[in-house]
């Protein structure tokens, strides 16, 4: 799994001022909680990047003070004004205890219902699940192959090894909807089913 690397310092202060202080100087402050003990730390705006602007799933890997934090992501606050990253939360993955991730999914195989003509419509990019950090993985890949022309993939046909999958399992992720060319050649041909 893609892990990224960010080189932090420890935070001395908190408070407001504080925050303010870090971010003139275009580092972001951050937390790192779930082990043993809530860390406050700081790293430049540049290192949380490919962490924050992107749509997959990665790890983190914190250094700060000497010690390194594997974490995930978990919330992220903006600036309203200038919507610059104001701060982060990761949650530090502690290997016998389960964590909460998001996990975007992946839409393997050619639905026959495509194939047929129709649609590919995509309802969920991302499924939250539960899970020991050891089974966390980038994706979660779903197989569309036998999804037919108005067919519904929903959470609870998703199969995600050691995972419980936290979403409403009626829920439709994917389905293959009619296109208006193939509605239209359809209408076409039951009129002239009638004229004969």
């Amino acid at each position: 799994m893609k892990t990224i690397t960010i080189e932090g310092q420890l935070r001395t202060e908190n408070g407001k001022k504080a925050a303010r202080q870090i971010r003139s100087q275009e580092n972001v402050p951050g937390v790192i909680y779930g082990g043993a003990q809530e860390i406050n730390f700081f790293a430049p705006a540049k290192a949380f990047k490919p962490l924050v602007y992107t749509s997959e799933f990665q790890l983190a890997e914190v250094k700060v003070d000497g010690k390194t934090y594997r974490c995930i992501l978990k919330d992220l606050q903006f600036d309203k004004v200038d919507d610059s990253l104001i701060h982060v939360d990761l949650l530090e993955l502690v290997d016998n205890k389960k964590v909460v991730a998001t996990l975007p999914l992946k839409f393997t195989g050619t639905s026959v219902g495509v194939k047929e003509g129709g649609k590919l419509v995509t309802k969920m990019k991302a499924l939250k699940v539960k899970t020991f950090p050891k089974d966390l993985k980038e994706n979660i890949a779903v197989d569309i192959t036998n999804l037919e022309l108005n067919g519904n993939i929903r959470v609870e046909d998703v199969k995600a090894d050691n995972m419980e999958i936290l979403n409403s399992p009626r829920i439709p992720i994917a389905s293959v909807v009619m296109t208006r060319q193939l509605k239209q050649e359809e209408a076409t041909a039951a009129k002239e089913e009638k004229k004969k």
